[in-house]
């Protein structure tokens, strides 16, 4: 008997730890995905227009055929990767950071570069407007899993450098949530989003109360402001992250007088409100100044892109790679 008692003890031990445990992965995460929120926003702003020109039908499969390649991107090849790099080469860490955070330069002052001057979409061809669905709609999941897969890496490397170093199991586990966890969030809410013109359409339709039927109405008219403003704020969101990454990263390698300089002058502007709103204003004007980095460092990387790096892309690999290099 007090054998089995003290079997029993153990079991609540046991059990006790692994509770802990499981808190601490969910507060870890929670924190970790805090950390990748700005490229985050930016995956559920662009991924809606990989279902746009398809049947109202086929929309909801798209989707899930590009989360299911999300979860095989962050859960099978990035997480891996991942935990190798923290626990024998850590010193590479910063780096990718860096390179992650160019590269989402690059695709927002790209974004804005498009935006100011009128030009012809590259990847706009003959057989996206004619073709067999199926195969398009093959085509579209592949190019958006292939640009889910750039902006996992950001996402799971930004997580992996905000968990606390502990072993690797919990490093893991911590990791996995926040793969999951971000992918049913950004997904979850690209499906709302995609399907909120068709419940609107439906309720202005066959709304029983004139409210039902003007809410209906309103949903269906507000969509396309609702996209317009997601893409705003997804460009936003890609230089403030990018931007801060980059700068954070330079200090990790001993170059802070930039973030330095930017904090002082953040600190000075918060200065001038009232103490309420002080942290606010810092923030802010530290995002904002992190963004002008941004866009200016994506900028210089454009004419690199199109004058360098795609022509050594080519040189090396043959065949025609676009100067346009935004996936998107």
């Amino acid at each position: 008997m007090s054998g089995l008692l003290a079997l029993l003890d153990d079991v609540a031990g046991i059990a006790k730890v692994a509770a802990a445990s499981v808190d601490d992965i969910a507060g870890q995460a929670a924190k970790a995905g805090a950390k990748a929120a700005g490229a985050v926003i930016d995956d559920a702003a662009v991924t809606p227009k990989y279902v746009h020109g398809f049947h109202a039908s086929r929309e909801l499969p798209i989707i899930w055929q590009i989360a299911k390649g999300s979860f095989k991107n962050k859960l099978l090849y990035l997480l891996p990767v991942g935990l190798l790099l923290a626990n024998f080469a850590p010193w590479m860490i910063a780096p990718l950071l860096m390179l992650g955070g160019a590269y989402l330069c690059f695709e927002g002052a790209e974004k804005i570069y498009h935006a100011l001057i009128p030009h012809d979409d590259p990847h706009v061809f003959p057989e996206d407007i004619e073709g067999d669905p199926a195969h398009l709609e093959q085509e579209k999941a592949a190019g958006a899993i292939k640009t889910d897969f750039i902006l996992s890496a950001e996402i799971m490397t930004i997580a992996l450098a905000a968990i606390p170093q502990s072993n690797i199991w919990m490093e893991a586990a911590t990791l996995a949530v926040v793969g999951i966890g971000i992918t049913v969030v950004v997904y979850g809410s690209v499906a709302l989003i995609v399907k909120a013109d068709d419940v609107g359409l439906f309720m202005a339709a066959n709304g029983r109360l004139g409210p039902t039927r003007s809410l209906g109405r309103g949903i269906v008219r507000a969509m396309p402001g609702l996209m317009k403003a997601l893409t705003i704020i997804g460009t936003a969101a890609m230089l403030w992250v990018g931007g801060s990454i980059v700068i954070h990263g330079m200090e990790e390698l001993g170059f802070g007088w930039l973030g330095h300089h930017i904090h002082d002058a953040a600190v000075l502007v918060a200065g001038l409100v009232p103490d309420a709103y002080r942290g606010t204003v810092e923030w802010a004007a530290t995002a904002a100044m992190d963004g002008v980095f941004g866009v200016a460092l994506g900028m210089v990387l454009i004419p690199v892109a199109s004058k360098l790096l795609v022509p050594l892309v080519q040189t090396l690999f043959g065949g025609k790679v676009e100067a346009d290099s935004d996936p998107r």
